[in-house]
């Protein structure tokens, strides 16, 4: 029996996926169960992120695998604190915690704010139309996307939803009850939508004046992929609250909340917890990664980016189906007046690996290491599919 048949009989069909049974992975690249080799210009979700299989990170869960692979948080291990220290290090941080997935950190985020405001009366946090921030039923109810609550209702209250970059849809929602502003600085899921700097320094201004968190979805446009180590960086606006995941563990499932030291004392003991969060093969295997994400590596992603835009203009930019390609870093998006699905299906079917989502949108997530003959290709393939 062939993996999808099995996948089919026995996993819950809650993925549409691509015929492809990817078999093994390297740097940008993905080989299938019959030997067809991929360039990897979505990073598996942007969780790949540098590439896939990197030495260094490789060598780092083994090692760690042979001497400890779990420990209950109720010890102490030293990956989870070494990584914790570098992740405060290399940003505005005073404190972590550590858990599983994405939605996991916007959980945390959302118990956060809630219990800070809550001395107050306040429980509110205004989120954006078009974000995502996960699937569990605190984070969905923060995601102000219709189509992903359809049959879970009723959801958790207090998402009052603002339009992106509009500062005064902000303004008109705070009340005695708001708590928190969570964005994402660029939207993923809603279709690679990034914020103008001028709309988050806003943002952080109006949530000191009226004193409010303001809280980072880092997940999707962090470590490294905007070509900063920090999505936030690449703006100049601090947040007092960032959650990462996805590219943190390069492949192994590790996401952080990072809050500034003045929130150390919001969650205590019982507050909140997580049973792998911090895993020490994970939080080794994180290590590994934050020291790959050097400014050699931050410049190629800058410099790709500017490239690939630049040609996706030229190739693009005059065909009638083309509505507007946009991006920061290697998070780009081309998006269309017509169905992205066959266009995807067509660069699959040459070689290349992206997704479509809204709909129309086109999504590149490429490796951060991406090679100038990589990107020639890619763009040979983009150029075929989407010229013809």
């Amino acid at each position: 029996m062939d993996t999808k048949t099995l996948t089919d009989q026995y996993i819950f069909n809650t993925y549409k996926r691509y015929p492809l049974t990817i078999e093994r992975a390297r740097g940008s690249w993905v080989w299938d169960d019959r030997g067809k080799k991929y360039l990897d210009f979505f990073s598996g979700l942007a969780v790949s992120g540098i590439g896939h299989a990197l030495p260094p990170v490789v060598r780092a869960i083994r090692a760690q695998a042979g001497k400890l692979i779990h420990s209950s948080n109720l010890y102490f291990t030293e990956p989870a604190a070494l990584l914790a220290k570098e992740l405060c290090r290399r940003s505005f941080a005073g404190k972590v915690f550590f858990c599983n997935s994405g939605a996991e950190a916007n959980e945390a985020a959302i118990k956060l704010a809630r219990k800070w405001g809550s001395k107050d009366g306040r429980y509110e946090i205004i989120v954006f139309e078009n974000s995502f921030h996960g699937r569990t039923l605190g984070a969905l109810a923060a995601t102000a996307q219709p189509k992903f609550h359809e049959g879970f209702g009723p959801l958790p209250v207090g998402f009052p939803v603002a339009k992106f970059n509009q500062i005064d849809s902000v303004e008109r929602l705070i009340s005695p009850r708001t708590a928190a502003i969570l964005i994402e600085p660029i939207q993923g899921e809603g279709g690679i939508n990034p914020a103008k700097a001028v709309f988050l320094s806003a943002l952080r201004r109006l949530a000191d004046e009226r004193k409010l968190l303001l809280m980072f979805d880092g997940v999707q446009c962090s470590l490294g992929r905007t070509g900063d180590l920090f999505s936030y960086q690449t703006y100049g606006v601090t947040p007092d609250v960032l959650t990462l995941a996805k590219g943190l563990g390069g492949g192994m499932p590790i996401a952080a909340m990072l809050a500034k030291e003045d929130l150390a004392h919001v969650l205590g003991p019982g507050d909140h917890g997580t049973t792998f969060g911090g895993n020490p093969v994970c939080s080794s295997a994180a290590l590994a990664i934050l020291k790959l994400l050097s400014p050699k590596l931050l410049k190629n992603v800058k410099n790709q980016s500017e490239i690939i835009l630049q040609e996706l203009r030229r190739i693009l930019g005059s065909k009638s189906h083309v509505w507007e390609i946009r991006g920061v870093g290697l998070m780009i998006g081309v998006e269309l007046t017509v169905p992205g699905a066959p266009y995807v299906d067509a660069c699959r079917k040459r070689g290349l690996l992206i997704n479509c989502t809204q709909t129309s949108v086109l999504r590149f997530l490429p490796p951060l290491a991406l090679s100038a003959l990589e990107r020639q290709f890619a763009l040979q393939v983009i150029n075929t599919v989407l010229t013809r």
